[in-house]
């Protein structure tokens, strides 16, 4: 995943913990506007999170944040 996309979505994470505490779920389509703007960019973070993570439509918004810090991701 794209440094940009990767950090955006490190930030939105952080955002919904804050909100909403430890517990909150999110899908990748959080990452994005209500919009689809940008398939490409959509596509790398859909195949980032079904292809290579095998991931839950939701998941923790903490699981993806640390999946994301992991250097390997």
């Amino acid at each position: 995943m794209r440094s940009a996309l990767k950090h955006k979505a490190i930030k939105i994470c952080n955002e919904k913990i804050q909100a909403k505490g430890e517990n909150v779920g999110l899908s990748f389509y959080a990452f994005f506007k209500n919009k689809n703007d940008n398939p490409a960019l959509l596509m790398e973070a859909a195949t980032w999170w079904i292809q290579i993570h095998k991931l839950d439509h939701f998941e923790k918004a903490l699981k993806i944040k640390e999946l994301l810090q992991d250097k390997d991701a």
